[in-house]
């Protein structure tokens, strides 16, 4: 019974973050018109676009393997995969855990998930794809040694990389007791999170130049369902690292014991610290221009050596 309970909660904790996932864009979205006085589209938006490509034909490239059909399901399934992972409203589930909830798992879920894409697009044999998968690459190159740094930085104080356990033992910490790696590692994970969800200065996911596109850049063979499941892979993924940053820095107000009132108010923390982050993308999105691609790695390293020193430390 304590096993089926912990599955159902897996369930319903995957299922919110990828019903949210678009609505999160949307917000994202429309706070950036505001900043730039205008007047935006719905915060549902993202949830139109979703459908209008659910009805619409697919049109696949004649160079193209049989395989090409199977990536944007594998996409979003990696993506989904690795949203089971994370704690997003009960912080542990008791000794029935099952073995999903490691951090390590999540980063190469998202990795996997990145390589598929970037597969796709060159077995597409377009030339804009091509390109944007090599970017991709290269960045993902850049972002996931740091990301992994600075995640063994929180993870050696936990003692522990089960990132149920770690947010539950880091909840029961107070705010006051950070320390100089916390800070370190939160600065890089905050860095490294507009790259990961492919925004300003990084990329921009508004841009249809192919000569500036990352991300858009791989999927410009795709087309109806396909590219469906691979916008709301991309809407996940956002929301996978949203939810990731606050687990591993502010994990307060997860559920800690039965009850309705506890999940409500875990809901509400939930959406408050989604809120807060998103804030965050779209304020800096709004703030600053696109870095040119050669430029992008130096921007990284800032997050690369911040998340260096924090799991330097850490081990010291």
């Amino acid at each position: 019974m304590d096993r089926a309970a912990h599955l159902g909660k897996i369930a319903f904790q995957t299922g919110l973050l990828v019903l949210l996932g678009p609505l999160v864009t949307g917000i994202i979205q429309k706070l950036k018109a505001r900043l730039q006085c205008r007047r935006g589209a719905s915060v549902l938006q993202p949830y139109r676009d979703l459908a209008k490509l659910l009805r619409k034909g697919t049109v696949q490239s004649d160079t193209a393997s049989p395989f090409f059909r199977a990536v944007p399901v594998l996409v979003l399934a990696a993506t989904v995969t690795a949203a089971t992972m994370l704690p997003v409203l009960w912080a542990s589930t008791g000794p029935s855990r099952t073995p999903a909830g490691d951090a390590i798992l999540l980063l190469a879920l998202l990795a996997l998930a990145r390589f598929l894409c970037a597969i796709g697009a060159l077995d597409a044999g377009g030339a804009f794809g091509g390109m944007g998968a090599s970017r991709e690459m290269t960045v993902g190159l850049l972002v996931e040694p740091a990301l992994m740094m600075a995640m063994f930085s929180v993870a050696v104080a936990g003692g522990t990389t089960d990132l149920s356990d770690l947010a539950a033992r880091r909840g029961m910490l107070a705010t006051l007791s950070w320390q100089a790696p916390d800070l370190l590692a939160l600065f890089a994970v905050l860095i490294l999170a507009l790259a990961e969800t492919g925004r300003i200065p990084v990329d921009n996911p508004d841009t249809h130049l192919e000569l500036t596109m990352l991300h858009e850049g791989m999927l410009l063979e795709h087309s109806g369902p396909g590219l469906a499941c691979i916008a709301l892979a991309t809407h996940t993924k956002q929301l996978v690292v949203l939810t990731l940053i606050a687990a591993l820095f502010f994990p307060l107000g997860l559920v800690h014991g039965p009850g309705p009132l506890a999940v409500a108010l875990a809901m509400v923390a939930f959406a408050v610290k989604v809120l807060v982050l998103a804030t965050f993308l779209g304020v800096v999105e709004s703030s600053y221009a696109k870095l040119r691609f050669f430029r992008i790695p130096h921007f990284l390293g800032l997050g690369l050596v911040c998340a260096f020193l924090a799991l330097a430390l850490r081990v010291l």
